[in-house]
């Protein structure tokens, strides 16, 4: 696979194997276990490959968006019933999503503070505009004084979740569709991670009880405002590392995965799923400083996250290639050693990135392979001159 790349190719240059990419798109929506997966954008990042998704199976329903920006763009691209994964505070793109919203278009806000229910009302008044909401719950599980998983909603429980739910109520212009609760503990966090074997049971553990007390939580806060007369058009939780369990849950009505289409190195180290890696970056050696050392231009796309060797990019082609320890992926060059392989100037190494959605801020195209022949070139958001942030 991807052998003739650099024959073919400019580089450096980002590749998506289309036939990895569908095998992925079928796997997911079986794991959904008939839920709607909502795509979370961030993880793609390119207007045709989210086509490609909604494509391929009509279980894939909605966007949920990073940035507010984004969402604007992509309503403009012509996508309905978007999500914002995270509360917004930029009044200029709100006032443009308040205005969406009253023509038609469906673009939600998530909200977790009394603050940001005060902030929406008041632009929706000023712009005579309507908000949809979604109230964010907090997902993670205390071990004793280990806080397992992320700090994002400070809303704990169904008496947080209900005290703002009814200030939602209150005001004509802004009104409640639904709750998300991420458990990014489960689908962020591998359990069959290199290099950490006395760990991985530790992980796999937690996740277990984890999975067990979010499932009573959401259904507690879903039942509790029931009770309150207030009825959800949805109910979303997950990730890709959390499909199984998460599409397990009665009261969840969608599902989100994103990373999972491209599956980066990061989803190696999963025991419950396996997918197939689909995007690739490939990058030219254009120097050979020592035997058996080849030298790449450019390759630094060190992924997010806490610092750590699995956030690193790794050559996976030609195998057998390994980053030197005290130089790595560089911006500038990236130095590859193989004990076996002869490789020339100007020939290519293929590389996968630790996760997904951002090395395409690296590209301006996705360059589409099938049985190692181009058969499309699609724009990333970088491409389409776009930078959200």
């Amino acid at each position: 696979m991807l052998k003739n790349v650099a024959r073919d190719v400019s580089l450096p240059a980002l590749i998506l194997d289309v036939h990895a990419f569908d095998d992925n798109c079928k796997k997911i929506a079986e794991m959904a276990n008939g839920k709607s997966i909502r795509i979370a954008t961030k993880s793609i990042r390119s207007v045709p490959v989210l086509k490609r998704v909604f494509q391929s199976n009509s279980i894939f329903k909605g966007l949920m968006c990073f940035s507010p920006n984004e969402a604007i763009f992509l309503a403009e691209k012509g996508f309905d019933d978007i999500l914002l994964g995270y509360p917004c505070w930029d009044e200029g793109a709100l006032i443009q999503i308040a205005q969406f919203n009253g023509n038609g278009t469906q673009i939600t806000c998530m909200v977790d503070s009394s603050e940001h229910i005060d902030h929406l009302k008041e632009i929706a008044e000023k712009v005579n505009g309507m908000f949809y909401l979604c109230i964010d719950v907090d997902m993670s599980t205390k071990f004793g004084s280990l806080h397992f998983g992320v700090r994002r909603s400070p809303l704990k429980n169904e008496e947080d979740v209900i005290q703002l739910a009814l200030k939602i109520k209150q005001s004509p212009r802004i009104k409640l569709l639904g709750i998300m609760g991420y458990e990014a503990q489960i689908a962020g966090v591998g359990d069959k991670m290199p290099a950490q074997h006395l760990k991985n049971p530790v992980i796999a553990f937690m996740k277990r009880k984890s999975i067990t007390e979010i499932k009573v939580r959401r259904k507690t806060i879903v039942q509790a405002l029931e009770r309150e007369g207030l009825q959800l058009a949805f109910v979303n939780g997950g990730g890709t590392g959390s499909l199984d369990s998460t599409s397990k849950e009665e009261i969840v009505t969608e599902l989100t995965a994103g990373s999972g289409f491209y599956s980066p190195l990061l989803f190696d180290y999963y025991r419950n799923f396996r997918l197939k890696p689909s995007l690739f970056f490939a990058l030219p050696v254009v120097r050979k400083p020592a035997p058996n050392i080849y030298t790449c231009l450019g390759g630094g796309y060190v992924s997010s996250g806490p610092h750590g060797k699995e956030k690193v990019p790794q050559p996976v082609y030609p195998s057998g290639g390994k980053l030197l320890p005290f130089e790595g992926a560089g911006e500038v060059q990236t130095p590859v050693y193989y004990e076996k392989e002869a490789l020339e100037i100007g020939d290519a190494i293929i590389f996968r990135a630790a996760k997904a959605g951002e090395i395409c801020e690296r590209f301006n195209e996705i360059v589409c392979l099938a049985d190692q022949q181009i058969v499309d070139r699609y724009h990333t958001y970088r491409g389409e001159g776009k930078c959200f942030l």
